[in-house]
Order: structure tokens, then sequence, then C-alpha cells
């Protein structure tokens, strides 16, 4: 099974640096293994078969008289206790940790097998050792206790325990290190989206390490830049589409009065009207649509004085639409859009064959569709009818219009956050969708 790798980049160098953090906390418990806690066994047994011994040669080299004298002197000066070991002795076992078991081991190999260790014996505290007084007399066992502290003067226990708390220190510092480093990279990813939806984003905060607040200053810069383009490119087409209209004022009025039969009079204006409207779309391409502002719009009335207009031009259109709270739109922008969809339905599904709207929505979206009965696209050309200025291969030769009609759509549409769909309808034809979010 593969390893569920995190996709985001905090997530991957948080996870990173605990990997290294705690291969690094496993070499330190190793070394700490093999040059703190073996030395010091081995340091701390050495001790205590010195005192074991020292004090069994003291015993067997002193008089009995002297026994009582050398035995209080051990007890007031070093701590150190000797009493005889029975067999009713009430003892309890030595604490099962890994020191204490070393401690047994290396015990054992130098003063025995027969070595025994214990932390209590009748009730009294410490850290007892067996050990035979005369080598003759084998069963002739006494108890050596010195005071517990000298055995652990602090386990593993501890180290450990500091260990895991620097550990989560430096995992918590290393998270508000990635989180800073991911945050800007976040408030970029943003912004990006932003600007691919058409909108000026807020400036970046340009602050933090130099490299991030580089990064914030040079996306600023091209949202400046960006958004002068646009100006610049808006200002130049309506220039140029205003020039453009007035001599097709003047040709309409030649026309007019040409004494042209009334046949080449109707096919001249019908050219310049498609003149006109495609100066039309160059100017709703151009025009920004953020400068208009949202408001509360009655989708169902606004489809119904849109299809009427088209009725009245005789147009063969049906609408289907139920009543529903009022959404918060960009009226007009949004009125070009659908607008925009039936003139496309209208100019390549043919004029015999009505074009169908309708108007549905749920708790989370809003879909207003367009229907007709005319050639449809391919999938794979969805996508690319999207761009500007683009259209069928088969329809170029005799289609009419800029190839802006759904770029407009597009682009109106991921204004209010929504989605052109461009879907095949059952039984033939194309099935355009606008979904929009629903706000209640």
């Amino acid at each position: 099974m593969r390893f569920p790798w995190p996709r985001t980049l905090l997530w991957r160098t948080f996870l990173l640096i605990v990997l290294l953090m705690g291969l690094s906390l496993f070499a330190w418990f190793q070394i700490y293994s093999q040059f703190a806690i073996k030395p010091r066994t081995r340091q701390t047994a050495q001790m205590l078969v010195s005192v074991v011994n020292l004090t069994r040669a003291a015993l067997l080299a002193s008089d009995t008289t002297q026994q009582a004298a050398l035995l209080r002197d051990l007890t007031s000066i070093e701590g150190i206790r000797i009493y005889p070991a029975e067999a009713s002795d009430l003892v309890t076992p030595a604490e099962d940790s890994e020191l204490i078991r070393n401690l047994g081991r290396e015990l054992r190999q130098r003063l025995g097998p027969m070595t025994r260790l214990a932390s209590a014996v009748e009730g009294q505290p410490g850290f007892y050792i067996s050990f035979i007084l005369d080598p003759d007399a084998p069963e002739d066992q006494y108890w050596l206790m010195i005071p517990a502290e000298r055995i652990s003067r602090g386990g593993v226990a501890g180290w450990i325990g500091w260990g895991i708390a620097t550990g989560l220190l430096s995992l918590i510092g290393a998270y508000l290190l990635v989180f800073g480093i991911t945050r800007p990279l976040k408030a970029l990813e943003h912004a990006a989206r932003t600007v691919g939806r058409g909108e000026l984003p807020p400036p970046l905060a340009e602050k933090g390490p130099e490299e991030i607040v580089a990064v914030a200053n040079a996306f600023n810069q091209m949202s400046r830049d960006l958004t002068q383009l646009e100006s610049d490119r808006a200002l130049i087409l309506a220039g140029v589409s205003h020039d453009l209209r007035t001599p097709l004022s003047r040709l309409r009025l030649g026309i007019e009065l040409s004494g042209a039969t009334s046949e080449d009079v109707s096919a001249m204006s019908a050219d310049i009207d498609e003149m006109d409207r495609i100066i039309g779309q160059f100017l709703d391409f151009a025009r920004n649509a953020q400068t208009e502002v949202a408001e509360a719009c009655d989708l169902c009335a606004l489809l119904r004085d849109i299809t009427d207009a088209y009725r009245r031009r005789g147009m063969q259109l049906t609408l289907e639409c139920r009543d529903m709270p009022p959404q918060m739109l960009r009226t007009q922008s949004m009125r070009r859009a659908v607008t925009n969809l039936i003139d496309n339905a209208w100019r390549y599904a043919g004029g015999d064959t009505p074009v169908d709207v309708l108007l549905t929505w749920r708790e989370q979206a809003v879909w207003i569709e367009v229907a007709d009965r005319g050639p449809g696209i391919p999938p794979e050309e969805v996508e690319r009818l999207k761009r500007p200025f683009t259209r069928l291969e088969e329809a170029r030769s005799n289609a009419r219009g800029s190839g802006l009609g759904l770029a407009i759509v597009e682009r109106i549409v991921r204004l209010h956050d929504g989605k052109l769909d461009l879907l095949p309808r059952p039984g033939g034809g194309l099935l355009a969708r606008i979904s929009l979010p629903f706000s209640a």
C-alpha cells in the first residue's frame, strides 16, 4: 500500500522535520546508551565490588572485639550497614530497570552467581547486596546496605522525559517556522486566483524574510501592471469602437439615400448591423464588469424580460422558471451573459427551432440553461471555444461574429464565482449551463 504522503508544503516540510528529529532522537538514545549507561553501569559495579571486598577484608582482618566498632564507623561515616542474611528475611526485590539489570549481571560476574540484590530487607529501604564473608562457609551470607541515592542518580526516564519535552518544543518551533513560510504562499495563491478571475486583488503584505518580501513586491507590481494594461486596452477598444460607429452611421444613411433596390438595401443594412453588433461585443469584452455593484436580483423576472424582448423580434423561445429568493448579482453583466448565449443559440441553431431557457435552483447552486437543437460542440473543443476570438473550424467560413460571445460569458460567470458548461443536449443540440452559487 502506498504511503499517503501529504500534498501541502506545510505538512510535507513539517513531517520531514518530524522524521529528522525522530532519527536524531534515536541516534541520541543510542549514543546515550553506549557512552553513558554502559560506562556508568561498569563504574557503579566496580564501586560496589570494591566496597564489598574492602568491607569483607576489613571484617576478616579485624578482631572479634573490634568488628562492632568497625561496623559503627561504616554506618556513621559511609552510611554502610552490614546485616546477617537469614532465610526468613522479608526481602523486597530490586526494581526492574535496565540499570539494575545490567548492574546485577556485572556484580554476579565479579562476586559470584549467588549474589542477590534487594531494595528493602525487613521493611528497611536501601540498596542491598548479598555477599559471602568467608569463602569456606558459603552458607554464611550477609547483606551490605548502602543508601539508594548513590545508585539511582536520575535514571533513563528522566533523560527521555527531557528529550521528549525538548522535541515537542522543537516541533512547535518548526511548525511555526514552516507556517510562516507557507502562509504568504497561501495568500499568493488566493491573490493569483483572484487575478485569474479578472479581479484586482488587495496588495500582498510585504513583510517577512527577504525572499518572501521580494515575491510579494513582484506580485504587487505585476497586479498594478495588469490593471494598467487592462485599463489601456479598454480605453483603446472603446476609442476604436466609437470611431468606427461614426462612419457606420454615415454608411447606413448613404445606403438609405443611394436609390438601390430594397433587397440590396436590406442586405447592406444587415451587414452594417452585424458590424455594429461585433463592435458592441468588443466593447462588452473590454468593459470592466467589476465596477458594477452586485445587488439583489430576481432571476426569474430578469429571464422573463430578456425572453420577452426576443419574442417581440420574432424568435421562438420557451421559458421555464419558478420563483426563487433574490440573488446577489451584477444584473447588467448577467443580462449580457444570458443574451450572448441566446444569440449563439439563435445564430447556430437557425430560427426555425425554438430555444429553451430554463432556471432551476437548489440550496447549493442556481442553474441557468439555454438549450438549442443546433449542431452542438464536440467535447474536445469546449474549453478552446471559451477563449476569445475562437470558433469551430467548420463554422469559420460561413459564421458571423467575432468569436467573443462565449469568452464574455465565461468572464462574467467567473466574476460571480460560477461555472460555464457547454454540454451535448439529449436528442441533439447544445445545452449551455451557467452554474452560480446559491445566496439565500
